[in-house]
């Protein structure tokens, strides 16, 4: 009996939980670009996170040589691959914090190579990862194809 009311306790905090997330607006600026624009900033995204995983699994096994390798292709040299057709579409804060993380990669490299101290550099990662979470918290990128059917949804929605 115990064991039922706690199964039951647990799914009514569910539900509470999805039904809470799904009233909540979401409040983040939307970057309008294009389709290629957004491919290519979410493709940078991802390639930040996959460097931070090797950078994880490197300081994991204390090779500090590999964190400093993986580091330094996440900084700044990888902003230098950005093409044209991103100058002007990003808002100049969402450049700016983006920048800082590349300059971060950088001189975690830099401390990886010279300084070699792991707990050093996790906590440069930490506080590089908490300008992520900012920027994801802020911003919102879409490509103006589904800015316009987002818009169009909304208004089927106010006619229903």
């Amino acid at each position: 009996m115990k064991m039922k009311i706690q199964k039951i306790l647990v799914l009514i905090l569910v539900l509470i939980a999805i039904t809470a997330q799904a009233g909540d607006e979401d409040k983040r600026q939307v970057i309008t670009i294009t389709e290629l624009q957004r491919e290519h900033v979410l493709e940078e995204m991802r390639a930040l996170l996959s460097g931070i995983q090797k950078i994880l699994t490197s300081l994991a096994s204390e090779d500090m040589a590999a964190v400093a390798q993986h580091a330094r292709s996440l900084g700044m040299h990888m902003t230098h691959k950005a093409e044209d057709h991103l100058k002007g579409a990003l808002p100049k804060e969402f450049m700016q914090l983006g920048m800082s993380v590349h300059r971060d990669f950088d001189q975690i490299a830099m401390d990886a190579a010279s300084l070699k101290d792991s707990k050093h550099t996790l906590q440069q990662l930490s506080d590089s990862m908490k300008k992520c979470v900012a920027c994801h918290a802020s911003y919102q990128i879409r490509s103006a194809q589904q800015t316009s059917q987002s818009n169009q949804n909304s208004h089927l929605h106010e006619h229903q």
